[in-house]
C-alpha cells in the first residue's frame, strides 16, 4: 500500500498494519491511545474505500440508538434493510453479511467501541462470540477495534478475562508526535515556525495532531493560542470537560484528581491527594488512577532513594497544564490574553516548567544526545533538604554503568548565563544530594538549556550540553 504523506511520523504502525492485511490468517487489531492523538484519521486515511465494513459508536446514546447507528451502518456497505434489535443478532447481520462479499481481505473496522458498550447492553460477550464462533476461524478477517478510552480497551478488550482472552492478534499504542514529528507535520501543512516556537506550541498543546491541525499558518504562535483559547467562541475553550466526560463514565472524580496535581508540579503521593481532594481510599480511586495513566494524563513514579510505596503521581499532560494555568484563571475573558502576557513572570514560570515536562516526554532524544540510548537509566526526580532549606531535582538519570545525570533544564530566548550565584547553588544542591543519598555513583551535571550556555568559567564546568536542537533529533 501506498504511504499516505499525511500520516506524519505514524511510518511503523503503517508497516504493521499493512502486514496485518497480508496476513494469512484473521487479524484481531486494538488500536488505543489518547482522545485526539490521530487513531481514527490514521485507519480511515490508510484504508479509505478499502473497508468492507466501518461504523463508529456514538458518544452519551443509549442502547437503542447504538443499535440503530450500526444498522444504518450496515445498510450503507450491504444495501438493504437491518432491523437487529440487540448485539448478538447484529453481529450474526454483520457475518452473513460478509460471507457474501467478494474475495481478498475483509477490514473491518469498529471505532469508540467502549460507547457501544452501554449499561448491560451485552456488547461485549457479542462481539466475543462474532470472533470465536467465525471470524477467528478463517483466515481473511481484519477486524480493528479503536477507542479513546484508553483503560476499557485495556480491561474489555487486550486483557480480557473471559471469551476475548488471548483474542486480540495485534496492538497499536498510537502516541503523541515527538517534536521531529511536529516539525515534520507544520512544513506539511506548510506554516513556518522556528524550533522555538514549535517548543512553544508543544508545551502549550502537546504532540495532539487534532490540536495542530487548528493552527492557522497565517497568524504567530501566540495569535493562534489566543484565537484557539481566549477569543469569543475559541475552539478549545471548552475542550477540558468534553476531553474529560468523552473518555470517562465518572469523570467527577479524575477531574478532581488532575485538578489536585496540577498545584503540585513534582506530583503527589496517593495520601497527598487523598487530602488534597477530599476524597477517600476506594476502588474507584485506584480505578481513576489507572484510567488516567494508560490515557496518558498522569504518571505514577518513584522519586530517587524512595520505596514504591512512597512514589508520586504528577500530571504530564500539557493541554490539563496549560488549561489549569492560563484559561480556567482567565476570568477577564480577555481575547488578546496570551500575546499580551509574553514578558511577565507567569509566562516566565509556566515556560520553566513545560519545558521540564518536555524534557521528560523526550527522555529518548536526551539519552541520544548523551550517547546513552543503549544503556539502561531510570529518568526520576529526588528533593531532599539543606540545613532548613528544600532543595529539588527535576530530573536525574540514574545509568546502569555507576552514572548519575543531574539535569538543569532552563528554557530561555538567548544563551542562558550561569553566574556565580547560580553556580554556587547548583553545587550545593548536587553535594546535598550526594550527603542525603549518600551515592557513590559519580555525579554529571547536565545542562538542556534551550538556546544553549553563554560562554564563562561556570559555563566550562558543565559536563554535559543538550539544546532545543537536539531534542528534535
Amino acid at each position: 500500500m501506498v504511504y499516505n504523506a499525511s500520516l506524519v511520523g505514524r511510518e511503523k504502525e503503517i508497516t504493521l498494519l499493512n502486514e496485518i492485511v497480508a496476513s494469512p490468517r484473521s487479524e484481531f487489531v486494538a488500536i488505543y491511545g489518547r482522545r485526539r492523538v490521530g487513531k481514527t484519521f490514521l485507519i480511515k486515511t490508510l484504508f479509505q474505500d478499502k473497508f468492507t465494513f466501518y461504523t463508529t459508536a456514538m458518544a452519551n446514546m443509549n442502547f437503542q440508538g447504538q443499535i440503530r447507528g450500526f444498522n444504518n451502518a450496515l445498510t450503507k456497505y450491504f444495501p438493504k434493510e437491518h432491523h437487529s434489535k440487540n448485539w448478538l443478532d447484529v453481529f450474526c447481520d454483520l457475518r452473513d453479511c460478509i460471507e457474501q462479499a467478494p474475495q481478498g481481505p475483509k477490514i473491518i473496522f469498529l471505532d469508540e467501541l467502549s460507547w457501544f458498550d452501554t449499561n448491560r447492553s451485552g456488547f461485549v460477550s457479542a462481539l466475543e462470540y462474532f470472533w470465536n464462533s467465525w471470524a477467528g476461524d478463517r483466515s481473511d478477517i481484519k477486524l480493528i477495534v479503536c477507542g479513546s478510552a484508553t483503560s476499557w480497551i485495556l480491561s474489555k478488550i487486550i486483557n480480557n478475562h473471559g471469551g476475548l482472552h488471548n483474542r486480540v492478534t495485534r496492538q497499536i499504542r498510537l502516541e503523541p508526535f515527538s517534536l521531529k514529528e511536529c516539525k515534520e507535520y507544520f512544513q506539511l501543512q506548510q506554516i513556518n515556525f522556528s524550533k522555538r516556537e514549535i517548543a512553544l506550541c508543544y508545551m502549550a498543546f502537546g504532540g495532539i495532531p487534532f490540536y495542530l491541525s487548528l493552527l492557522n499558518k497565517k497568524l504567530s504562535v501566540s495569535q493562534n493560542i489566543d484565537e484557539l483559547f481566549f477569543a469569543e467562541g475559541a475552539e478549545l475553550a471548552n475542550e477540558f470537560q468534553n476531553l474529560y466526560q468523552s473518555l470517562f463514565k465518572n469523570s467527577s472524580i479524575h477531574i478532581q484528581i488532575v485538578t489536585a496535581l496540577s498545584n503540585k508540579g513534582i506530583g503527589l503521593t496517593r495520601d497527598e491527594l487523598l487530602k488534597a481532594t477530599g476524597l477517600q481510599s476506594s476502588g474507584d480511586i485506584t480505578h481513576a488512577i489507572d484510567d488516567l495513566e494508560s490515557c496518558g494524563f498522569i504518571r505514577q513514579y518513584t522519586p530517587f532513594g524512595k520505596q514504591k510505596k512512597n512514589g508520586l503521581i504528577q500530571l504530564i499532560d500539557f493541554y490539563t497544564l496549560f488549561y489549569f494555568r492560563f484559561v480556567r484563571e482567565n476570568k477577564l475573558k480577555d481575547s488578546t490574553f496570551w500575546s499580551s502576557m509574553q514578558n511577565s513572570p507567569k509566562f516566565f514560570s509556566w515556560a520553566g516548567y513545560a519545558f521540564e515536562m518536555l524534557c521528560l516526554h523526550h527522555i529518548k532524544q536526551l539519552k541520544r544526545a548523551l550517547k546513552i540510548e543503549g544503556l539502561q537509566s531510570l529518568p526520576c526526580s529526588w528533593f531532599g533538604q539543606h540545613e532548613k532549606s528544600n532543595v529539588q531535582i527535576d530530573l536525574l538519570l540514574d545509568r546502569a554503568d555507576d552514572v548519575i545525570n543531574i539535569c538543569e533544564m532552563k528554557f530561555t530566548r538567548d544563551p542562558f548565563e550561569i553566574d556565580r550565584e547560580y553556580a554556587e547553588k547548583i553545587s550545593e544542591k548536587m553535594e546535598t544530594f550526594r550527603k542525603a543519598s549518600r551515592t557513590k555513583k559519580t555525579l554529571r551535571l547536565t545542562f538542556v538549556s534551550a538556546a544553549g550556555l553563554k560562554d564563562n568559567v561556570h559555563a566550562r564546568e558543565v559536563q554535559n550540553l543538550i539544546t532545543l536542537e537536539d531534542l528534535f533529533d
